[in-house]
C-alpha cells in the first residue's frame, strides 16, 4: 500500500483564500496497473489560474487543483494573439510574475518596446534588469493615466493583461488605432465576493477598432515541443532569465498560494516538496 498527502479544498473560497479553507490528507493510491508509472513530485506550481478554476471546476472535498510543470504562456500569447511586430511598444500588467516577466523578455527579443507594471520597488528595480525599457510600481505613483502617458506618450499597439478590472480598462484608452489585447488573466477580480462594474469598453474599443481575445494556453498543446525549444535556446543564450520563489515544504503550499496571489512573489513562485 502506498501513500501520499493532498492538499483538500476544504471549504469554497469566499473573498480572499484563508488557510482554514484548506485541509491537509494522508490518502491510499490505487495499485500500478501494468504500463502505468508512479512518480513522486518534486516541485510543485502555485499560479493565479488555481483561484479562478477551484471556483469553477471543485467543489469542497475535492483534491485542490494544480500542476507540476509550468506552461508556455507568454510565448503563445505574445506571438499568437498578440502578434507582435518589431518597433511596435507593448504593454504588460503584473510584469514581475511568472509569465508577465518572460512576455517582456520575449518582446524585447521581437525588437519591441516594453513597458511593464508591478507592485514594489524591488520589482521595478528587476525589471529594468531584466530588460523592460519602462516600468513603474502601480502601487505608489498617483495617477495610473499619467503613468501610462509618460512611459509612451504615443500608446501602446499590445497589451498583455493579467490583471483585468480597473488597469484594463484605463489602460484600453492608451492603446494605439488597431491595437491587440491578450487577455491571459484578472488576477484583480479573482478574490472579489461581488462583480466589479465598468466602466465599459465597447467606445474605444469601437473607435480604436481594437481586437481582444481571451485565452488558454492549452489551445497550443500540440505545439508544447516549440514552444520548449524556442525558450531554452532563449535561456541558454542568456535573453531570457527567470526567478524563481522558492516556499519549502509541501505543508506550506497554502501559504505559499496566499503569498503569490498578494503579489508576495517575485517571477516564479514554486513550493519544494
Amino acid at each position: 500500500m502506498v501513500t501520499a498527502k493532498a492538499w483538500v479544498l476544504k471549504k469554497q473560497f469566499e473573498g480572499f483564500p484563508k488557510n482554514s479553507d484548506f485541509d491537509l490528507k494522508e490518502i491510499e493510491l490505487p495499485n500500478l496497473k501494468d504500463g502505468e508509472l508512479l512518480l513522486e513530485s518534486v516541485f510543485l506550481s502555485v499560479d493565479p489560474y488555481m483561484r479562478a478554476y477551484s471556483q469553477r471546476d471543485m467543489k469542497e472535498g475535492d483534491i485542490m487543483i494544480g500542476t507540476q510543470v509550468a506552461s508556455l504562456t507568454a510565448y503563445f500569447g505574445l506571438l499568437e494573439v498578440c502578434k507582435m511586430k518589431p518597433g511596435e511598444t507593448v504593454l504588460v500588467n503584473a510584469a514581475a510574475g511568472a509569465v508577465g516577466s518572460v512576455v517582456g523578455q520575449l518582446a524585447k527579443i521581437g525588437g519591441c518596446k516594453v513597458v511593464g507594471c508591478a507592485g514594489s520597488d524591488d520589482k521595478v528595480a528587476y525589471l529594468k534588469k531584466i530588460g523592460f525599457d519602462e516600468a513603474f510600481n502601480y502601487k505608489t505613483i498617483k495617477s495610473l493615466d499619467e503613468a501610462l502617458s509618460k512611459a509612451s506618450p504615443d500608446g501602446y499597439d499590445c497589451f498583455f493583461d493579467n490583471v483585468g478590472g480597473e488597469f484594463a480598462s484605463i489602460a484600453i484608452n492608451h492603446m494605439k488605432k488597431y491595437g491587440r489585447i491578450a487577455i491571459c488573466g484578472a488576477i484583480s477580480l479573482y478574490n472579489d465576493s461581488v462583480p466589479q462594474k465598468g466602466p465599459y469598453m465597447q467606445i474605444p474599443m469601437i473607435f480604436k477598432e481594437l481586437r481582444m481575445e481571451g485565452f488558454i494556453v492549452s489551445r497550443w498543446k500540440n505545439r508544447t515541443e516549440e514552444g520548449m525549444k524556442a525558450l531554452l535556446k532563449w535561456v541558454v543564450e542568456g535573453k531570457v532569465k527567470y526567478h524563481e520563489q522558492v516556499t519549502e515544504g509541501f505543508e506550506n503550499m497554502p501559504k505559499a498560494f496566499i503569498g503569490m496571489l498578494k503579489g508576495e512573489n517575485l517571477g516564479k513562485a514554486v513550493v519544494k516538496v
